[in-house]
């Protein structure tokens, strides 16, 4: 049995091998290894129904989880990172990570993906192919179970169609269309499949999702929650379609022109990596799917954000304030059962403390917040933070929007017991940001999952794949692109009414909300400050294309106390270049191949039809 276990949001830890009937009877990978023999085959595991469960649990296990926290292919995550650390939010100063060696430094090429298992994300490494492999298995062959009901089956059929289509959406954001499997595979059999265009990939993950909410519960019921918690449920099958849609919709792939024209062209050609000109229908689908699962929510009930029930008047830098907690609970506590409505798809590890993420990459600066992201938070009030407001920089740590507190740990917020210093000199910072090294480089540091490093130790730790939050902007950013402007805002505002944030419109008078680019502008970064670290900012950036936010360096803020008035802080905001990005450099002139990444040469020379992106 692994020791350490990754696992779909299931409350117990499912055992790779059980041998009390068949000896050696291996459930996961190694059955999909070997031809089956006298100790397993097809039959054998299919013959009973707990055997049955049991794979397909074993293909739950399969699915994405966002943290760095096991030193492995899969686990490492470019070396102990994660995507954002690419994005204008955060910025890495661990030295021996592949973020800041590689990526910063300019370093990776096609190449790389023959050999290094801490690329972006890889082909072939990430247990995509095995989780799509073993799921279109388990739906092959599930009606040959004797002692299953067919409502069962039918039930455990929709799952499995899912985890194929969370998976291909995992590699889609990254690679664009791909190879499409539509069966499981012989023991041996190669899989030459050529790649498909984005509107087929886009159209088979849809499908299946279709296909599956029916057959699916809406939430857990009493009866299974406490054990089956973190199935998926219809909800969370309309809420990843939602996610999906927009994801094609958006400039990256639907647009007049395609993203690059740099060689090899095929790719662009053939429309594997973009829609073949602008299409307003994706759109329009996207927004009629959102509409679909809001209306299903307002029928059926359950879902939805999680809400600030008491300690609404401790101060914002305090973890007790009542919309701080709301916001941690709407990612933290287990979800798609009764302890968080708002948590629709989720993933966690059985690991104590998970020691690799919070002790050695966070403690190493894999995760500085920049002051760019910083900015993007309001104050209390709702208004932007301005340098130029005395009063708003004399507030700038005790009346922001309650998110930041949670996401970012910030000088002279509860921490430990005590105020967090993080000026030069201060107990926490000492020298960071005078060397720009160390957890607080840039003069903040992370507090998303780990919180004060204390309070949390050896909770299991959820990855937030999806949040009724996120579903709420996806809305937003549909209506806004059918024209809607009012109910686009009204979505916004009501993910920021959860921490207390006046609306939109009555915090922005200066701006005109009714301008899709002002309104985008809002949208994006709501969902920069309330997604933070959900693999999300990295992904709108990439999907709208935008440029800027890649070649403009970023900053910290230096935070010292002034000499006459040990009591008054003084700031200095301060270029990042230790390191730098190869992005920043003067003259650069962006490359858009960087939106997607390669796939490796040696399965594009196999000549099956797996051609390679643009730019690589």
């Amino acid at each position: 049995m692994k020791k350490i276990i990754r696992f779909f949001a299931l409350s117990f830890v499912l055992p790779f091998a059980f041998g009390a009937c068949v000896e050696d009877f291996k459930i996961g990978d190694k059955f999909l290894e070997k031809a089956p023999g006298v100790d397993v085959t097809a039959d054998t595991i299919f013959g009973k129904a707990d055997y049955a469960r049991r794979f397909l649990w074993n293909c739950y296990q399969k699915l994405y989880y966002g943290l760095p926290w096991a030193w492995n292919q899969v686990d490492g995550k470019m070396n102990m990172n994660v995507f954002e650390s690419l994005s204008d939010s955060w910025h890495s100063h661990m030295n021996w990570d592949e973020v800041s060696r590689t990526y910063y430094a300019g370093g990776y090429t096609a190449g790389m993906e023959d050999w290094s298992t801490h690329t972006r994300f890889g082909y072939n490494r990430e247990e995509c192919w095995e989780a799509i492999r073993a799921s279109w298995l388990f739906i092959e062959q599930i009606g040959k179970v004797p002692d299953m009901d067919e409502a069962e089956k039918t039930r455990l059929r929709a799952e499995a169609k899912v985890i194929i289509a969370s998976r291909y959406f995992d590699m889609y954001r990254h690679f664009g269309g791909l190879p499409l499997l539509e069966r499981s595979l012989e023991v041996n059999e190669e899989f030459q499949v050529p790649r498909s265009t984005v509107i087929e990939t886009n159209d088979f993950m849809i499908r299946l999702l279709d296909e599956a909410a029916g057959d699916l519960p809406w939430v857990l019921p009493d009866t299974e929650y406490q054990t089956w918690d973190g199935r998926f449920t219809r909800a969370a099958v309309m809420a990843l379609k939602c996610k999906i849609l927009i994801f094609t919709a958006s400039p990256l792939f639907n647009s007049d022109q395609p993203y690059c024209t740099e060689e090899p062209q095929e790719a662009v050609t053939a429309n594997y990596v973009w829609t073949g000109g602008y299409k307003q229908e994706l759109w329009a689908r996207c927004l009629t799917a959102c509409e679909e699962f809001f209306e299903e929510v307002r029928k059926n009930g359950f879902y939805q954000l999680m809400k600030a029930q008491s300690n609404t008047d401790k101060p914002l830098t305090s973890p007790l304030n009542g919309y701080r907690v709301a916001f941690r609970d709407a990612y933290s506590l287990r979800g798609s059962g009764y302890d968080n409505p708002e948590l629709l798809i989720s993933t966690r590890i059985n690991y104590n403390n998970y020691a690799y993420f919070r002790n050695g990459a966070c403690p190493g600066g894999a995760f500085t917040p920049t002051q760019e992201y910083v900015e993007m938070f309001t104050m209390s009030d709702g208004t932007p933070f301005s340098w130029d407001d005395p009063e708003k920089v004399e507030k700038m740590f005790t009346d922001r929007d309650p998110r930041l507190y949670e996401t970012i740990l910030v000088n002279n917020s509860d921490f430990q017991g005590r105020k967090a210093e993080l000026w030069v000199g201060g107990r926490d910072m000492q020298q960071g940001t005078v060397t720009e090294s160390g957890q607080y480089a840039t003069g903040y540091g992370i507090y998303k999952y780990i919180l004060d490093g204390q309070v949390n130790k050896g909770r299991p730790t959820f990855w937030p794949y999806l949040r009724m939050a996120e579903v709420h902007l996806i809305y937003a950013e549909a209506l806004m692109k059918a024209n809607r402007y009012p109910e686009a805002i009204a979505e916004v505002d009501k993910v920021r009414a959860r921490v207390n944030l006046p609306g939109l419109e009555e915090s922005n008078p200066e701006l005109n909300l009714r301008d899709e680019k002002t309104l985008l502008a809002e949208i994006l970064r709501e969902r920069a400050c309330e997604l933070g670290l959900e693999d999300v900012r990295f992904f709108d950036l990439n999907r709208h294309k935008a440029v800027s936010n890649f070649i403009t360096p970023l900053h910290g803020l230096k935070i010292t106390l002034e000499s006459s008035n040990p009591q008054k802080f003084k700031y200095e905001v301060f270029q990042l270049r230790n390191p730098s990005r190869f992005m920043w450099r003067e003259g650069y002139t962006f490359s858009p191949k960087w939106y997607l990444t390669a796939f490796p040469p040696t399965e594009v020379n196999k000549g099956y039809g797996l051609v390679q992106n643009p730019g690589w």
